[in-house]
């Protein structure tokens, strides 16, 4: 082999490593992605499915109930449009709570409900996801005709 064949190859061997680096990274970072939805377009079909994704909106008032084993929680979410029941098995965060905003990791359940893995609250008095209050504020223009709650930057 000839001092040009071996640097060719070289460069060659390279090239293949930086492919397939490149690759594992992409891969891991598309199977790592969550992409948020409102309940209308979950209702719509437009989350995905067999895949995990986050729903978030207002806790409906009302909806919240608990089963005998104290951790299995289920409750709906709405944009004040749609509105798509929650199943939680686990610990809820302290500022949980009905009429308030929420965002819930998870798939959806074969009988339309949504099976989340985790349940984030908002963290103060103020503050909601700018997706979900995005969402809500969309929702209100369409003529929903229902109140729209106010947002504000995280402190």
């Amino acid at each position: 082999m000839t001092r040009r064949q071996k640097r060719f190859a070289t460069i060659g061997v390279g090239l293949v490593a930086l492919g397939l680096a490149s690759a594992l990274v992409l891969n891991a970072f598309r199977s790592n992605l969550v992409f948020f939805f409102t309940p209308t377009q979950v209702s719509n079909g437009e989350a995905p499915q067999g895949r995990s994704f986050r729903i978030g909106g207002l806790v409906e008032a009302g909806t919240l109930t608990r089963d005998g084993d104290g951790l299995t929680v289920h409750f709906v979410v709405t944009d004040t449009v749609k509105r798509v029941p929650v199943l939680y098995k686990g610990i809820l965060p302290d500022l949980f709570k009905e009429g308030k905003g929420a965002v819930a990791q998870g798939r959806m359940g074969a009988d339309g409900t949504f099976i989340a893995s985790e349940v984030l609250a908002k963290h103060d008095e103020n503050y909601m996801p700018p997706e979900a209050a995005a969402a809500l504020e969309k929702a209100g223009a369409t003529g929903a005709g229902r109140s729209r709650p106010t947002t504000a930057s995280p402190q």
